[in-house]
């Protein structure tokens, strides 16, 4: 099977398995305050992630390219999107075209729709510093995310199977590229001991990508004669890893890994992150809405992420950050047991 192939497969894959629910989302609630003391029109969405910026807490994270004509024009019309409301947006591995460069077209045609917007471009750990340069001068990134999938390639009957050595190499390129580096997870969470063994390299970012949203070993699976069954529960759902990460990484940690709507946004915020990705909610609206209406539910997405943060008093994303909520059930039970407090986050004191 051709990488190209591969990648249609995952996208089919991504839609008929859907999102899970189990992102832990359900289990963190909001104190309500009674006196906010704001108006709607003082709320601001600009994201700030190091000296980067953009116009709102949302990118969109990495899903296509390298597929062909089909993937091509999917980054199209999601990098149109972006530039109409203001998101930034994330590649698909650039690997397939470091390595076919026919392949290129369907990466660069991001650049090409959205010549002034923030641009993520995106590499696998085995990446070398040569590559990481060459996929950033491909469209000209703004950032470059390096994921971490070692449970998909795993499963994967054609995977990876030899993972020495990825923080070093990680931490080569993060030193040797002109542009800050994104470390992501692809949908089974970063652990408060991966994200302390991450704050001392040169990153600029973690992103979480927890468990709960598209899960690649289930996708995987479908391709596999004998099923690694044991990986589809397997990873940290993206509420408790947004809370380990921003307990050990002082840096940003962003976001991602089945958000669905403004509500699991602002939660994503007040969790701790300073960004949020959304992939597989905004892949299938897309394809079976239309760009027009797609772009129609992302602008009404940051009218709901603004009347949510008038109702808590928030001016700015990262007020979220001291906001009262309340985590119950398993995800107050894992941070718990991991011996992180969870407690704490009920007694925030945010001052207007």
């Amino acid at each position: 099977m051709t990488r190209a192939q591969r990648k249609q497969d995952h996208i089919n894959y991504a839609l008929s398995t859907g999102q899970q629910r189990r992102t832990g989302f359900d289990e963190v609630a909001f104190v309500h305050q009674s006196l906010p003391n704001i108006a709607v029109d003082e709320v601001h969405l600009q994201a700030k992630i190091g000296e980067l910026n953009w116009s709102s807490p949302i990118f969109i994270n990495a899903m296509t390219g390298g597929g062909g004509e089909s993937t091509s024009k999917i980054n199209e019309e999601l990098t149109i999107l972006a530039r109409e409301t203001g998101l930034a947006i994330a590649v698909g591995s650039q690997m397939s075209a470091l390595k076919d460069p026919s392949e290129r077209k369907t990466y660069e045609i991001v650049r090409q729709y959205n010549s002034n917007g923030v641009v993520f471009g995106n590499l696998g750990s085995e990446a070398t510093v040569q590559q990481a340069k060459d996929a950033v001068e491909m469209i000209s990134a703004d950032a470059l995310q390096i994921h971490l999938n070692v449970i998909q390639e795993l499963t994967m009957p054609e995977g990876d199977r030899d993972f020495r050595g990825a923080m070093d190499r990680i931490q080569e390129i993060a030193e040797s590229i002109p542009v800050p580096v994104i470390v992501k997870e692809t949908g089974f969470g970063i652990s408060k001991e991966a994200a302390e063994s991450l704050s001392h390299s040169n990153i600029s970012a973690i992103d979480v990508g927890g468990f709960g949203g598209t899960n690649f070993s289930k996708i995987e699976n479908q391709r596999r004669k004998r099923m690694l069954e044991f990986f589809d529960d397997w990873g940290i759902p993206t509420a408790i890893s947004i809370a380990e990460s921003h307990a050990t990484f002082r840096k940003p940690v962003l976001a991602s890994g089945g958000v669905q709507n403004s509500l699991d946004i602002v939660k994503s915020l007040g969790l701790g992150a300073s960004a949020v990705g959304m992939a597989g909610i905004i892949l299938k609206q897309l394809l079976d809405s239309g760009l027009e209406d797609t772009i129609e539910e992302v602008n009404q997405i940051h009218t709901d992420i603004k009347f949510l943060m008038s109702a808590l008093g928030c001016r700015r994303p990262e007020d979220l950050h001291s906001v009262p909520l309340v985590l119950s059930g398993d995800v107050f039970h894992w941070l718990d047991v991991r011996g992180l407090n969870p407690a704490s986050y009920s007694n925030r004191t945010f001052n207007k």
